[in-house]
């Protein structure tokens, strides 16, 4: 395990519930590495950190791992559909198996004109191209899904190779499961009307592909085809006899679920996504807001979550109590989003279920919250005893840079309830000599504490030397502040740090001191906030400057470009057809484009 994370990990393993779930291993910049489910969380996630564990790979994930986040569910099979799709989605590396999704069964349309082939396979190999759906549980529940499509919407499910050279039906079509197009037995539209009706069902859109069977049949009927008439028939018995099993892995709806719940003074918000009748996880939010009506906070969150971090919105919104003006409220989002929007909080059958996962989860989160709580409040605790005086308010500084270059300064704010995310700062730091560390906090510091107010306890990353140009800024600007450096031990090793304080002592806290955990916990922060501002100005400035000697290239172009591809790696991996799909480009500057970044 690593050092710096030990504390952390120790204390989220104390507290993990035993019930089913998920669990996402994180890494130390917040990547996701690894996701993974169990019928007993508690046990499951603990197992990796046993002394006992020698596989390479689980000692190298061990390694890396920062934080640990679960959900829980009802049921084992629960936690293997939401694992699935949870790495279908993120593909953490840590999913050896699920690189390549060897490891789970898929149904596959081929791409094929005009007569495409319906099959399944293990994995989304490279040499099949065409519409995927799945992962299935296993080989059995995908085989019986083929065999049901089969029989429904007759597409063939043979190889090319066997297609190309029939000169008669195989047995598949005498036994009605294949209209032979190898032969000519049915039309290219009719054929691709039954892919099109096999993509529905397998999507999960049975409701309109049974109205349109019913139409089918009563058109055949009144036109005395009852032979065709009763083959539709036929067809609508067997898609109601799948559509229950059709559930287990698809519900048709896309909702965002919220359950908001309260309990010793911490509220939480739980979101889970649901989005092509797929549960795709979700988030637990702690919002600090100043009401004890848990609907108007509600209401609150949904406001400020939808309008201010979310990009897009579903069309229902699914909570577990009544929201305050909740009409009024519906009406915003439909007309910020232009489209409908409802809030619903009775519901039935599958959106019930949905809604019971996220109140689980809910209470789940806010029983780990409150034990972080307690856990906070004794490293204050400690902390007060070592420094000797209340400790409130901790404010961090840390500078990032790249051998000088878009050198950038963070400040992280942390209190009695922990990190005050909202009253992070960060600073661009300019006109100073290139790494040279001091004149960067000495900028930092001075712009920071010209206007804000000083808190109780001022961490500085560095040794005496920035603790005493520390000193000298708080001196010019007539301020007094209780501060202590913090310089790294031998080898950088963690839990060997010193304490400087401004009066010249220093003292070397024990390993596992609770004070010393805290002062770790907001150094690690404060650099992990740093680092990540700087790698993005300096992503985007090299990103920017590429494209900006490309004539004709405007400032407007180049960001959609960028957004289009999601980042200058994106646009450089794009072939000259992929550029051209950009809208607004055009084939003439994509062309351009892709010379100047490629010969």
């Amino acid at each position: 395990m690593n050092e710096n994370a030990r504390p952390h990990i120790e204390k989220i393993l104390a507290h993990m519930t035993t019930l089913p779930g998920v669990y996402r291993m994180y890494g130390k910049d917040g990547e996701l590495l690894y996701v993974g489910k169990a019928k007993n969380l508690k046990n499951r996630v603990s197992s990796y950190f046993v002394k006992t564990i020698d596989h390479p790979k689980t000692q190298a994930l061990v390694a890396r791992i920062y934080d640990i986040q679960t959900l829980i569910v009802r049921s084992e099979t629960e936690a293997l559909l939401l694992e699935q799709n949870l790495i279908k989605l993120h593909r953490p590396p840590y999913n050896i198996m699920l690189r390549d999704d060897k490891s789970y069964i898929y149904i596959f349309v081929s791409a094929d004109k005009p007569y495409p082939r319906l099959a399944s396979g293990r994995g989304k190999g490279k040499h099949q191209v065409g519409k995927f759906f799945g992962p299935y549980p296993s080989a059995y529940n995908a085989r019986d899904t083929l065999v049901i499509l089969q029989k429904l919407f007759n597409v063939r499910s043979c190889e090319n190779s066997f297609f190309a050279n029939r000169t008669r039906p195989c047995l598949q079509y005498q036994i009605k499961r294949c209209s032979a197009p190898c032969v000519g037995f049915i039309s290219p539209e009719d054929y691709k009307e039954d892919v099109d009706n096999s993509i529905r069902f397998l999507r999960g859109d049975t409701r309109e592909l049974n109205q349109e069977l019913i139409a089918k049949m009563e058109a055949a009927a009144e036109n005395l085809e009852f032979e065709k008439a009763v083959f539709y028939r036929d067809r609508m018995a067997l898609l109601r006899d799948v559509q229950a099993q059709q559930a287990i892995y698809k519900v048709k709806g896309e909702a965002d679920i919220l359950a908001i719940a309260s309990q010793a003074g911490v509220t939480c918000v739980q979101i889970m996504h649901v989005r092509n009748g797929k549960m795709l996880g979700g988030k637990g939010y702690f919002p600090d807001m100043l009401s004890d009506d848990l609907g108007q906070m509600l209401a609150d969150f949904i406001a400020n979550f939808y309008f201010q971090v979310a990009d897009e919105i579903p069309t229902e919104l699914i909570v577990n109590i009544e929201v305050a003006d909740r009409k009024e409220l519906e009406a915003a989002l439909s007309q910020h989003f232009d489209k409908k929007i409802q809030i619903k909080s009775r519901v039935r059958e599958t959106r019930a279920e949905w809604l019971e996962l996220a109140e689980m989860n809910v209470q789940n989160a806010i029983q780990g919250r409150l034990a972080n709580h307690f856990e906070l409040n004794e490293r204050f605790h400690q902390l007060e005893q070592v420094v000797g005086r209340p400790v409130d308010r901790i404010e961090c500084f840390d500078i990032s840079h790249t051998m000088g270059e878009d050198t950038v300064a963070s400040c992280v704010v942390f209190d009695s309830g922990g990190a005050r995310k909202r009253d992070y700062r960060q600073f661009s730091i300019h006109d100073i000599t290139e790494g040279d560390d001091y004149a960067a906090m000495r900028q930092a510091l001075t712009r920071r504490y010209k206007k804000a107010m000083l808190p109780d306890l001022l961490l500085i990353d560095g040794g005496k030397g920035q603790l005493h140009m520390a000193m000298e800024v708080m001196q010019e600007l007539g301020l007094d502040a209780f501060m202590i450096g913090v310089s790294k031990g031998e080898g950088r090793r963690p839990g060997l740090e010193t304490l400087h304080f401004t009066d010249g002592s220093k003292i070397q806290l024990p390993e596992d001191h609770k004070a010393l955990h805290l002062i770790q916990q907001v150094r690690d922060e404060a650099h992990r906030f740093a680092i990540t501002r700087h790698r993005a100005k300096r992503d985007k400035k090299r990103g920017s400057s590429v494209l900006e000697v490309i004539p004709g290239l405007g400032p407007k172009r180049r960001r959609d470009l960028l957004t289009h591809f999601g980042g200058i790696q994106g646009v450089l991996k794009a072939s000259e057809k992929d550029l051209q799909l950009v809208p607004g480009l055009g084939s003439v500057m994509a062309r351009m484009i892709y010379k100047t970044l490629h010969e």
